[in-house]
């Protein structure tokens, strides 16, 4: 029995595309517990890496916007933080977002992992939803790591604490299903003007997204209990030109918590951060197609996680996070 079959046995079918001429266009938020896969799907259903990933929980700390437009209409998808319990004022600002985001968006995409277990984060998740009006599809991420008959009993476990509109296993690592979801997405979405230009991949500014970059590298590279404490500040990002081309020059810095933590990030000889940045270079060229001279320090700011001032300042502000 293959996947579709599945579905239809379940009595579950995907959305089909809208094929008149008028055009559909809304956001629709991904949420779900940290590490289970929002920003590997974003990317996914946009083509194109915008949000950082990495295998640690609260990667996402920013609301991001990114737009998927094809000849039916646009999908604004707003990545939210991982919905968790907060252990300072930056993972207050982390729940907030995701939270607010729940009631202005058009669909609400619920990611799941494939278990039959329901925690107290799921839970917690569940409770908010059920006092959702927008349509709500559970997305099953990460079906490439268990077999097929193992998806029913999943599915059978959810339907039983929310009255879902369509449930979608998927795979936003290998892409399995994931054309079927945005099909999906589009039969819930309303008729009407899209929100952006034609070319438009997200509302970011290249400086964030270069800062998030930056912070995607130290995540990978740093050990467990560092990398919540970090964030990166673009000081200096500027076009020169060369014989060679284009460059861009960015200067950054990576904050951290404590003088102990700033010794791990710089490393013997530097060597840490010299990989940190190798890394985020070779990422941001990407982004940017151009040469990159990227330039990294590394300061301390005490519990800056605990501080409204700083916590602005580094770029996490509420003001930032409305729709539209």
């Amino acid at each position: 029995m293959n996947l579709d079959e599945m579905l239809a046995a379940s009595g579950i079918t995907g959305g089909a595309a809208a094929d008149g001429k008028n055009v559909k266009s809304g956001f629709v938020t991904l949420i779900g517990r940290p590490n289970v896969g929002k920003s590997t799907l974003m990317n996914r259903m946009i083509g194109q890496k915008i949000a950082i990933t990495s295998n640690k929980p609260q990667t996402t700390r920013n609301r991001i916007q990114t737009v998927h437009t094809d000849e039916r209409g646009q999908i604004v998808f707003v990545d939210t933080p991982g919905i968790h319990k907060a252990k300072n004022k930056l993972g207050e600002y982390m729940v907030g977002a995701a939270e607010k985001t729940i009631g202005e968006v058009d669909v609400v995409c619920w990611l799941v992992e494939p278990t039959t277990y329901i925690g107290a984060g799921e839970q917690h998740i569940i409770e908010r939803l059920k006092k959702v009006k927008a349509p709500i599809i559970l997305v099953i991420n990460k079906v490439d790591t268990i077999k097929k008959e193992e998806i029913l009993p999943v599915i059978d476990c959810y339907r039983k604490e929310l009255d879902f509109q369509e449930i979608i296993p998927v795979s936003a690592r290998s892409g399995a299903n994931v054309d079927e979801l945005i099909d999906t997405i589009y039969k819930y979405l309303p008729y009407g003007p899209m929100f952006y230009d034609e070319d438009t991949i997200t509302d970011q500014p290249m400086r964030q997204i270069v800062a998030e970059l930056i912070r995607e590298k130290a995540l990978h590279a740093l050990n467990e209990e560092i990398p919540h404490g970090i964030a990166v500040v673009i000081d200096s990002m500027k076009e020169r030109k060369s014989q060679k081309g284009i460059i861009t020059d960015i200067q950054a810095t990576i904050i951290c918590e404590r003088d102990s933590h700033k010794g791990i990030i710089i490393g013997k000889g530097g060597e840490m951060l010299k990989k940190i940045g190798a890394n985020a270079r070779y990422e941001i060229e990407k982004q940017l197609d151009t040469k990159v001279n990227l330039q990294l320090w590394v300061k301390v700011k005490k519990e800056w996680r605990d501080s409204d001032v700083l916590i602005k300042n580094f770029g996490y502000d509420k003001k930032k996070d409305d729709l539209g």
